[in-house]
């Protein structure tokens, strides 16, 4: 949900961190390819990535050509025996989006709305600056980040985020969304100027999601939440993914530290929806993510096709990023979630038949750099198995 994340610098990634250069080229193979190392190899990436500055544990979650592996290394609390387990549930940030975007296919596959569809179609009022020179802002222009829309409404959360790092960046954002709801939402966004033609220019905007949920709620007449939990419960066989926690739920929340801070910080305060970036779940239902993902199902390809291609390496579909170019990977799905106390990853790379999932509770201007680089260091150590094996 922060400032610092998905943007055009660095081919349009995650705005303060450099990828790291594929060092490996290997070729797909058949399926019996041995896993019998690589639950060890994955507890080695995790234990070297909890060895970065800042960083007190994480946990990992991969499926590789149908088998699944957890691993969770250190300590939650700086100074406690407190290791992360599979019952601790992870704010996953804007990996939330992914599963709006996967709503949004299913929704264009039942035909309940078209992708070309003026998004004013489904708002009460009139709303005559959601356009540009004549151009509404429609469905698309949402899920590829092409709307217009600012990254956050309120207008303050940007101000805000703009210094992530600062100490007291946390509170002031909790200020900043006390008590703001849908309601504030939609007062806001009469109030926004479209600068440019949707469609065209990528600028990241999680009041752009969170305008999706909404939309979503008005074509099958139910709150976003319940609608997220129905799907992933009957399409992923995901139970225990909520937006808001009850008690025994969050009792279970992962503690986590914002950028230096050796204090633990609160968690992402409430969005309108909660869509963009309020998503929590465990390692586990993350590991069942990634296999739905992995199975690439009518609505899984939906949400995968390209909706805007912004050069030969990056487009965009329903909100997920799409890499072509890379020697290592070839073409992948991925897309990064970060609140105040949380950082993490998603890839979804078919050359491999490999889903991963990159959670640690610290989040900082090294979280995502350090994250990368555990990622490229697994699939390298992936991709030279496949090597041996062929």
């Amino acid at each position: 949900m922060q400032a610092t994340l998905i943007t055009e610098r660095n081919r349009r990634w995650f705005n303060y961190f450099l990828l790291s250069a594929a060092l490996l080229a290997a070729g797909c193979s058949g399926d019996n390819v041995p896993t019998k190392d690589l639950a060890a190899e994955i507890d080695e990436v995790a234990a070297t990535l909890i060895e970065q500055p800042l960083l007190h544990s994480t946990s990992i979650g991969v499926v590789y050509r149908g088998e699944e592996f957890i691993r969770h290394r250190g300590d939650m609390e700086a100074g406690k025996p407190t290791p992360p387990t599979d019952a601790t549930l992870y704010e996953i940030g804007s990996l939330s989006k992914t599963m709006a975007g996967t709503l949004m296919a299913n929704a264009v596959l039942e035909r309940k709305l078209s992708l070309d569809d003026d998004v004013r179609t489904y708002l009460q009022g009139d709303y005559p600056n959601l356009q540009y020179k004549g151009e509404p802002i429609r469905i698309r222009h949402l899920l590829s980040h092409t709307s217009g829309l600012p990254n956050m409404l309120p207008e303050r959360a940007n101000e805000v985020l703009e210094n992530f790092t600062d100490q007291r960046t946390p509170l002031e954002l909790n200020a900043v969304y006390t008590r703001y709801g849908k309601a504030d939402f939609f007062k806001d966004l009469h109030a926004v100027e479209i600068r440019r033609m949707p469609g065209k220019d990528y600028g990241y905007s999680s009041s752009g999601t969170e305008l999706t949920a909404h939309i979503l709620e008005t074509v099958y007449k139910s709150d976003y939440e319940s609608l997220l939990r129905s799907f992933l419960r009957d399409s992923a066989a995901m139970t225990e993914v909520s937006i808001r926690l009850n008690d025994a739920e969050a009792a279970r929340l992962a503690v986590g530290y914002h950028s230096d801070n050796e204090v633990p910080t609160t968690p992402m305060p409430q969005l309108p929806w909660g869509a963009s970036g309020n998503v929590k779940a465990t390692a586990p239902e993350m590991v069942k993510y990634l296999k739905f993902q992995l199975a690439a199902g009518p609505v899984v390809t939906e949400s995968h096709r390209t909706l805007v291609e912004f050069d030969s390496e990056f487009s965009i579909g329903y909100f997920w990023n799409i890499i072509s170019g890379d020697r290592l990977k070839g073409l992948y799905y991925a897309h990064h979630g970060g609140v105040p106390r949380s950082q993490c990853y998603i890839y979804i790379i078919p050359k491999y038949d490999l889903g991963i999932f990159v959670i640690t509770n610290q989040s900082g201007d090294q979280t995502a750099s350090a994250m990368e680089a555990a990622i490229n260091t697994l699939v390298e150590k992936i991709a030279a198995q496949e090597t041996v094996a062929d």
